[in-house]
């Protein structure tokens, strides 16, 4: 049996472990060949000199997946009362360096571009976002935050602008991430004023029903 995992294994390294069982089996005997598998894959593997090290498995047997329709992304966005700011593509893992980095080369320079010296950015209390490393940027660079209750979603219009951005989109379907990028941002792009407008309008309304319920949930 391990033979003749290792031999299909080898004539097809992406094949998946459930059309290697059909390959490898007759109708009347029975599935338990996942250990035999999973002893096979890591004996392929160790081609690989950094197997021992890391534990991932080589790229000759890995099948890149596509999620949602063909592009898979992270992005980060934001928007003021005269214009919707820049979508920076996230490509390495959203950690608080990689925001800081967002917030001194993609927001920075537009919020300067855009709204002068007299703003208030607001962002939720993302351990990121609140992390030491990031509130020193903040002090640094004198950047004036909303204050935000310990949990409060009520307050973040930028969750609508999602749902909006997401309402455009439905049924696009994209090849890759880099086209899905492209989508994502076109759209972002196309948002109207009076939507963020509408928004902008709320956050009164939204900051008073906080306080009224003492940072508990409200109708936003």
């Amino acid at each position: 049996m391990d033979r003749n995992i290792l031999r299909a294994c080898r004539e097809d390294p992406r094949r998946t472990s459930t059309d290697i069982q059909i390959s490898v089996t007759s109708p009347n005997e029975p599935c338990a060949i996942e250990k035999d598998l999973e002893d096979v894959c890591k004996l392929l593997d160790c081609t690989d000199e950094d197997q021992s090290k890391n534990h991932s498995y080589a790229p000759q047997y890995q099948c890149p997946t596509v999620k949602h329709g063909g592009g898979s992304v992270m992005v980060w966005g934001c928007f003021c009362d005269t214009s919707m700011g820049p979508l920076k593509k996230i490509v390495k893992t959203m950690d608080r360096y990689v925001y800081k980095d967002i917030l001194e080369n993609t927001m920075r320079p537009w919020v300067r571009a855009n709204l002068g010296r007299s703003w208030v950015f607001q962002q939720d209390n993302d351990p990121k976002h609140t992390s030491s490393h990031v509130a020193n940027w903040f002090r640094r660079r004198r950047v004036d935050l909303l204050e935000w209750p310990r949990q409060s979603p009520d307050l973040n219009p930028i969750e609508h602008m999602w749902e909006e951005l997401e309402r455009r989109l439905k049924g696009v379907r994209a090849s890759n991430a880099n086209q899905k990028f492209a989508q994502l941002e076109a759209a972002w792009k196309s948002i109207p004023m009076t939507v963020v407008q509408t928004l902008l309008d709320s956050m009164s309304r939204r900051c008073q029903a906080v306080i009224d319920a003492k940072g508990y949930p409200t109708k936003y």
